[in-house]
């Protein structure tokens, strides 16, 4: 008789639009399924035709040119393992609340991301004297509830971060075509950075010699540190180190005897270079061991602790450190629009 195994799936926090959690606790490989990478959509899921299969670069560039989709896998091309995280990423643990979707853990997946550089792009089309930044726009569009009119949803990056070596158009993703609701056929991939920059459904790119100011470059996607004022607003960019605990979970009972806590750590500068575990609320840390994945650089970092404990109450705590020096604190850099969480995790456990 064939029992039926049981299924993660994907944890709806809204449907219109469809915005999704990926089972994160619950995902074992290095690529996330295409099933249970998480969703983060602004509008309705565009609607994709033949026509649509055209990259169009424009601006301040030598040759505007249109890239066909048989076109663009014809030239030299990269795979690179990258998470993506959503900068919404677990925004509801701010105190205080913040408004906005409320992501818990699962607003990050990684990804195989098989695409052509897009240095290689912009050479072709020959960047003219000035260029600043380069936008990004998607098919998706729609009305913002604090405007009266449609946005395309468009995000710019500096020059310098458009011709980096690994920032890439990509066409496919865990070796199959870009699934429809991630961004078929193109998708920008920019590692290191939040999802947000990596634009889905990429369209159109175009170079420009000033700041961009589309809102959600200038408005959305900003740190503001203060509850009524703008003063010392940042733009959200590059990803915190971050971890989560993937077993055991929050608030279980379990067995007194040896358990593996495990989880997994990442972060938008170096790589992580050290996971700590601490059972005694942050006085003293203990070193997890950590597993890379072979030479991809950007790829998240498994770590796993085996612990020996006898039965009572326990509060594990669980830090990252890269090799930058950057480190995740105790309590999170708190902004009204709720981006960039990465305090350091705590669960519960009781043992019996």
């Amino acid at each position: 008789m064939n029992k039926r195994l049981s299924v993660p799936y994907l944890k709806t926090l809204s449907l219109t639009p469809e915005n999704q959690e990926s089972p994160i606790h619950f995902l074992k490989n290095w690529k996330t399924p295409q099933g249970y990478f998480y969703l983060r959509n602004h509008f309705a899921y565009p609607q994709i035709h033949t026509r649509n299969l055209v990259l169009s670069i424009a601006g301040n560039v030598h040759k505007p040119m249109e890239i066909s989709f048989n076109e663009l896998i014809r030239f030299p091309f990269k795979e690179i393992l990258v998470p993506l995280e959503c900068s919404g990423n677990k925004r509801a643990k701010f105190k205080p609340k913040v408004f906005g979707e409320q992501w818990e853990e699962g607003a990050v997946s990684q990804g195989k991301w098989k695409g052509v550089p897009l240095k290689e792009l912009l050479d072709k089309a020959g960047l003219l004297a000035g260029s600043k930044e380069a936008v990004f726009a998607g098919m998706d569009f729609g009305e913002r509830k604090d405007f009266k009119e449609s946005f395309y949803f468009a995000r710019s990056l500096p020059i310098e971060k458009a011709l980096h070596e690994d920032t890439i158009v990509a066409y496919e993703y865990n070796g199959k075509p870009i699934p429809y609701k991630h961004g078929y056929p193109f998708r920008l991939i920019v590692p290191q950075w939040y999802a947000m920059a990596s634009v889905k459904w990429l369209r159109n790119i175009f170079i420009i010699q000033h700041e961009f100011n589309g809102p959600f470059q200038t408005k959305d996607y900003v740190y503001y540190p203060y509850e009524d004022s703008d003063l010392d607003k940042k733009p959200v960019t590059a990803i915190n180190v971050n971890s989560t605990i993937q077993h055991p979970l929050d608030r279980s009972i379990v067995n007194e005897g040896l358990h593996v806590i495990k989880g997994i750590a990442w972060t938008g500068t170096g790589t992580i270079n050290e996971v700590a575990i601490s059972f005694d609320h942050g006085d003293t840390w203990r070193k997890a061991s950590l597993k890379y994945r072979g030479n991809e650089k950007y790829s998240w970092v498994k770590w796993h602790f085996n612990w020996e404990v006898k039965k009572g109450e326990y509060t594990i705590l669980v830090r990252a450190t890269d090799t930058e020096g950057n480190i995740q604190p105790i309590k999170p850099y708190w902004n009204r629009k709720g981006y960039g969480y990465n305090a350091v995790q705590k669960i519960k456990i009781q043992v019996v």
